[in-house]
């Protein structure tokens, strides 16, 4: 009887995690499709005849690599920034005294409750009189501060046991080399977990980065995607377009492949209770 639900538990997953890998592997294929082939009416699922026509289409059309570089710049240096600010500020919060400390923890909760669209008018404003649109720090500097990930670190320190870090003020360690040499090596997993939230997030930002920029040279590859497809009048490119959302989503699976140990073992630890 447990030998028959490990292998009905096992069927289930690989059929759930066909059901998700189907719609990606089928973009795959399409994006490798002759444009003409690709609603042929074959019956066929998947297409043989495969070329790489419909990327180089798509770099010759737009800056598809200008586009790319301003998304991998932006989501790199927003998700380094996040994820250093965050363990700082939660460190702080689950282990240092200071006056206030629950009322201001309370304050950055709260912030997670706005929605993200009543900040732009403001902060757009406020980018403007710095004379930052259309530039980097205006893609950047909003990114770089979440209640979030203060939250998780915070989270994740408090479920520390403190004897390692008495053990290192008892051998003269400040609070920075405490912090640096025990604490944050021990939260590789949640830092993990932080940054491949936070890269997705950035990557796939497409709001603020359609208001801030105003130059062909400084959108983002969402961006560039959207203004592509509003570009088709009377015939849709579904071959490039589909070769473009392939480009897309390949920095996003590599980032998830890179943290996969971390991020797997973050969810592992948080399942096990003493």
């Amino acid at each position: 009887m447990k030998k028959f639900r490990v292998i009905f538990g096992y069927t289930i997953l690989i059929l759930i995690a066909v059901s998700m890998l189907y719609p990606f592997a089928a973009m795959v294929n399409l994006s490798l499709t002759p444009e003409g082939e690709i609603f042929s009416q074959s019956g066929k699922f998947f297409h043989l005849n495969l070329t790489l026509q419909n990327y180089k289409n798509v770099f010759v059309q737009i800056p598809l690599a200008k586009y790319f570089l301003n998304s991998l710049i932006v989501a790199t240096i927003a998700t380094a920034g996040q994820v250093i600010i965050s363990a700082l500020a939660g460190y702080a919060f689950a282990r240092i005294k200071f006056p206030f400390r629950n009322g201001l923890f309370l304050m950055f909760l709260i912030t997670m409750l706005i929605p993200p669209q009543v900040n732009i008018i403001p902060l757009f404003f406020l980018m403007r009189e710095l004379h930052l649109v259309d530039t980097y720090q205006a893609l950047i500097w909003p990114a770089l501060f979440g209640g979030f990930g203060v939250f998780m670190m915070r989270q994740y320190f408090l479920g520390m046991p403190k004897d390692l870090e008495e053990s290192a003020k008892i051998d003269g360690c400040n609070i920075f080399e405490t912090f640096f040499k025990i604490a944050l090596p021990l939260a590789l997993p949640a830092v993990a977990t932080l940054a491949i939230f936070t890269f997705v997030t950035n990557w796939n930002s497409f709001m603020w980065p359609l208001i801030i920029t105003n130059s062909e040279g400084m959108r983002t590859l969402p961006v560039g995607l959207a203004i592509f497809k509003g570009s088709f009048r009377e015939i849709t490119l579904w071959g490039e377009l589909l070769a473009c959302s392939v480009i897309c989503t390949l920095p996003v699976i590599g980032v998830f492949l890179l943290g996969k140990r971390y991020f797997i073992n973050d969810i592992m630890q948080g399942g096990v209770k003493e």
